[in-house]
């Protein structure tokens, strides 16, 4: 064991001496790669990840989370295996995408709300993008087709939800941990009373005016966003160094034959590989590809790339869950599951959503805008986010509703 471990850092210092060169010989691609990078963290991923983390920490604070994990309960356990604070991770996840899930959840490990495994199962579904980043981005920046995008939000979520359900079969069946256990005050019965009991509870246990919640979730969410920002720049200057060097033309040619065998446009290959990496990448490939490729497979691909996630947003939930006993096996098969799943959605779900007359994603003679051009303003990004965010919970409280009333409580003996 040992020696493997040494190999492993061996390895690891002989690939980063070998990117070192690789910088110094391609300084002008790894400064515009840089630039790249930092661009989409700054127009892109800043406004859509910053305010939602303030504020899941400061509705942490305040005990809405152990409110709402009271009242989706009901829902979130038997389909899930999570406990209900779980609806609440999921809503902000799907407002304001990656790696905002992993976050909350290391938070909830924090406050023994969740176990190891319990932890794990929710990330693997709530590690999704944004609709902001595949409507604005992706659909209009990339595709210029804003048709595609209520169908690539579609078979995104779904993808994740499902997700969800094959991940509840991970780990072996826990106790209920005592904060999930109803309240014994005979006063507290009723599941909305109660949940207004473990909120005030929290917030006692807590105990943290509110100018030490905003300083710490600010202070805290900067730190994780400037994590990420760095991701972002490394991994997209890895990229272009790969691309620069050549080195990428086995995975194309792997690529590519394994798609003819499936059948598929082997021109998509840039799309996978780049997205194997980095998302924006892979989408824009996506996006680029030839009119001759049916529109159909396009969508399926970008739906591909933004469930799989990309190695720079692997990285990010890996440096999240550092600090906690969560393992990155769970999410890496989640990952690969949400993948396939998500372009299988698209074309089992493309006649509903799309006419035949469908116009192509590109024309000849258009020309590529940059990403950031299609891009919302920050506080288009934040009505659309709590928009997505309040439409969730809304959604889950709902169903919540709607089992308790078909099935019932059993009466007590």
């Amino acid at each position: 064991m040992n020696v493997s471990k040494r190999i492993m850092q061996i390895l690891v210092i002989l690939a980063l001496l070998f990117f070192c060169v690789l910088m110094a010989l391609y300084p002008s691609e790894t400064w515009h790669a840089s630039v790249r990078g930092l661009s989409i963290w700054w127009d892109v991923l800043f406004p859509s990840l910053f305010p939602f983390l303030v504020l899941s920490e400061l509705l942490l604070g305040f005990g809405i989370v152990h409110f709402l994990g009271t009242l989706l309960n009901p829902l979130m356990r038997p389909i899930f295996r999570v406990p209900g604070s779980g609806g609440f991770v999921f809503a902000v996840s799907c407002a304001s995408g990656y790696p905002t899930g992993a976050k909350l959840t290391a938070q909830l490990w924090e406050q023994k709300l969740v176990t190891r495994e319990e932890g794990e199962r929710l990330v693997a579904f709530t590690t999704s993008s944004d609709p902001i980043f595949m409507i604005g981005a992706v659909s209009v920046g990339f595709f210029h087709n804003t048709s595609i995008a209520p169908i690539l939000v579609a078979s995104h979520y779904s993808a994740a939800i499902l997700v969800g359900v094959l991940m509840r079969f991970h780990g072996r069946p826990a106790a209920t941990l005592p904060s999930e256990s109803p309240p014994a005050h005979g006063e507290h019965r009723n599941r909305f009373l109660s949940a207004i009991y473990a909120m005030h509870e929290a917030r006692q246990a807590d105990g943290r005016t509110l100018g030490e919640l905003l300083r710490h979730a600010i202070s805290s969410s900067l730190r994780l966003i400037i994590i990420v920002g760095g991701l972002v720049v490394f991994f997209s200057v890895i990229m272009e160094l790969l691309v620069q060097t050549g080195w990428l033309g086995m995975l194309y040619t792997l690529t590519e034959q394994g798609l003819q065998l499936a059948g598929l446009p082997p021109s998509l290959s840039h799309s996978l590989v780049g997205g194997l990496f980095e998302v924006t990448l892979g989408a824009k490939e996506a996006g680029a590809a030839s009119t001759s490729i049916p529109l159909v497979f396009k969508v399926a691909a970008a739906a591909f790339v933004l469930s799989w996630g990309g190695l720079s947003v692997h990285a990010q939930i890996m440096s999240v869950l550092s600090n906690t006993p969560m393992r990155y096996g769970p999410f890496l098969l989640a990952r690969a599951i949400h993948a396939a799943i998500a372009p299988l959605l698209v074309i089992l779900l493309w006649p509903l959503f799309m006419n035949i007359s469908a116009s192509p994603a590109f024309l000849e003679n258009t020309l590529n805008p940059s990403v950031f051009a299609h891009t919302p303003g920050w506080n288009v990004i934040g009505i659309t986010g709590i928009k997505m965010f309040v439409g969730m919970l809304a959604t889950l409280l709902c169903l919540t509703w709607i089992r308790s009333l078909l099935i019932p409580k059993r009466s007590e003996k």
